[in-house]
């Protein structure tokens, strides 16, 4: 506290020699620019405070998809580099070393110029399943249109109310926490599908692709270039935790029956998740704070739009970094404190 409080008198001082105001009151005067990718309404004029509300939500987004993308994807590479196959084995160790050993950066541009910027045009867009649509402009995937939006939320709210004390302390006791959380995807979804409508298909109107969501070539990108990023560092920590699991776990759960698919998925994976969540927590923080380098390639994250944009228009230099600082600190701490609980939750109990 008292080393914030002279950082804040500095500053403040040398705003006084400068002939300028220090202070956070900016966040309600109005903008002067346009944020073209939003999870919530936002219109030209509209506060700094509610500019900043929208990146960091952006942030929370690529963030949250990446960290599950990297999970699931380094989980299958650092199984693949123990398998038996000569060829599973080299292909994953290939993998590792291309990515890792290769800027972040370069990776990123590549998605998005390389790759997602060759894409047809909206005229010839690539038809998925599902109605969905891929050009050059992004990906266009179908939405669901509730009949009433806050009727919807009130029954999704009902049943997780009443589904939770089921799950957790009635009927399935011994099964591990993964395991409840994904019984409680079931009655979420029936709920969900509940109070849909109608669903929106996106289709070709006029020049442009009306109805669907739009999801922007720049998110694509930075999603593309954290998940495959990390993932090369998470298979690495999964190989190593497989290994740390003693080879008469193996031998005994072969020789009780089970097969191999088995021994991996109930003996030796729950024990390897131990080792694994210490290191794999700092690349969950890392991909938080590799996501300001959506820059890069325009993505209206924290950095892009209130360090660059939003900082030069209110020429307020000091507080914008503070308050980027400040919601990256809070967003890694958050995060960093779950992980240490779920941590202790598996940790071997001594007797």
């Amino acid at each position: 506290m008292a080393v914030a409080w002279l950082l804040v008198s500095v500053a403040a001082s040398s705003s006084g020699r400068r002939h300028a105001t220090f202070g956070f009151g900016y966040l309600a005067d109005p903008t002067n620019f346009d944020i073209p990718f939003r999870l919530i309404p936002w219109a030209v004029g509209d506060s700094y405070g509610r500019a900043l509300l929208v990146c960091v939500l952006n942030t929370l987004l690529v963030s949250a998809l990446s960290i599950v993308a990297a999970t699931l994807l380094g989980l299958l590479v650092g199984i693949m580099r123990l398998s038996t196959n000569w060829l599973v084995r080299n292909i994953a160790l290939g993998f590792i070393e291309l990515v890792r050993n290769t800027p972040q950066l370069v990776q990123i541009i590549f998605w998005y110029v390389a790759v997602l910027q060759t894409l047809p045009g909206p005229r010839q867009s690539i038809r998925l399943p599902f109605g969905t649509l891929l050009n050059i402009r992004g990906l266009y995937l179908p939405s669901f249109v509730a009949n009433d939006v806050a009727a919807t939320l009130w029954l999704l709210a009902v049943v997780l109310l009443l589904a939770v004390p089921v799950v957790w302390h009635v009927r399935f006791r011994g099964l591990p926490l993964g395991a409840k959380s994904l019984l409680l995807v079931v009655p979420a979804v029936l709920a969900f599908f509940a109070g849909v409508d109608h669903t929106d298909r996106p289709a070709m109107l006029g020049f442009n692709i009306a109805g669907g969501v739009q999801v922007v070539p720049e998110l694509v990108a930075l999603w593309a270039g954290l998940s495959i990023y990390a993932a090369a560092f998470i298979a690495e920590i999964v190989r190593a935790a497989i290994l740390s699991v003693h080879n008469g776990q193996r031998e005994a759960a072969l020789s009780l029956g089970l097969r191999p698919r088995q021994v991996l998925s109930k003996v030796i994976l729950p024990q390897a998740l131990r080792v694994a969540v210490p290191p794999t927590t700092s690349q969950y923080l890392n991909i938080i704070k590799s996501s300001s380098l959506g820059a890069a390639v325009a993505y209206p994250e924290l950095y892009e739009i209130f360090a660059g944009t939003a900082m030069m228009q209110s020429n307020r230099e000091i507080e914008s970094i503070a308050l980027l600082m400040g919601v990256f600190l809070s967003i890694n701490l958050i995060v960093s404190a779950l992980m240490n609980w779920y941590n202790r939750r598996i940790l071997f109990v001594g007797r």
